[in-house]
């Protein structure tokens, strides 16, 4: 069994207070939990608004397991939100 941490540096021109960013962020943790049954947090950048970090946490069998959910998880942010994804850094434990 392996562990993935996905760390997503988000970057958003249309965040104009940190209430829409915290809106935003609420759905797209919510989403990413029930769609993809991995654990979501903010992790970084909680009093800029224009910036988010969020860590994505999965269990696995392999390697190759996660890489590929991290990856559906990559594509489904760019494709259903207005965000800019900045830095992706995986790490498996």
């Amino acid at each position: 069994m392996m562990i993935g941490l996905l760390e997503i540096d988000l970057f958003a021109e249309r965040f104009h207070s940190l209430k829409e960013k915290r809106r935003l962020l609420s759905s797209l943790k919510e989403r990413l939990k029930h769609k993809f049954n991995v654990a979501v947090a903010e992790s970084d950048y909680q009093d800029l608004w224009q910036k988010a970090q969020l860590s994505v946490v999965a269990l696995g069998s392999d390697r190759s397991l996660l890489d590929g959910l991290f990856r559906q998880i990559e594509e489904f942010i760019c494709l259903n939100y207005a965000v800019e994804i900045s830095r992706l850094r995986v790490v498996f434990y």
